[in-house]
């Protein structure tokens, strides 16, 4: 039987889009959907090359980051069925990896979860997100 704890696993590990929350210099939250991956100890989630409206390093996203690397990570999953309702926030430190051993093995994670960086491949120069987790909470409509 799957109890809810493979369930929330699962859920982190596959799901496709999560919402990252950063907060600039005067407190107010920022939220944006990212992609991401997890190599079980930390998530990944690049700067990649889908169109965006200031140059990659420029981000608000990063711009926070940089000022107070405190963020969260919510993974969600919802169905019209509410008995299906679950997610997993994590929240933790934020750090930006600009190239490495560990960028490397991150795009790889991001490479293998999603195909369209076959066609859209992640470049070599742009940042890369890594949240180190803290606290992680996780709620499931079926207990």
């Amino acid at each position: 039987m799957t109890g809810p704890r493979t369930v929330i696993a699962r859920l982190a590990r596959d799901h496709r889009v999560a919402r990252l929350a950063t907060v600039d210099e005067t407190g107010a939250p920022h939220l944006v959907p990212v992609c991401y991956a997890t190599d079980g100890r930390a998530y990944y989630s690049p700067i990649d090359a889908k169109p965006k409206r200031r140059p990659p390093t420029e981000l608000r996203r990063l711009r926070n980051i940089r000022a107070n690397p405190r963020v969260a990570l919510l993974i969600d999953h919802y169905e019209e069925d509410w008995r299906r309702l679950s997610w997993v926030m994590v929240q933790g430190r934020a750090e930006l990896l600009d190239g490495g051993p560990e960028w490397a093995e991150a795009r790889a994670l991001l490479e293998a979860k999603y195909p369209q960086y076959r066609d859209m491949p992640i470049a070599d120069a742009a940042p890369m997100i890594k949240i180190v987790p803290e606290r992680v909470l996780d709620w499931s409509a079926t207990p």
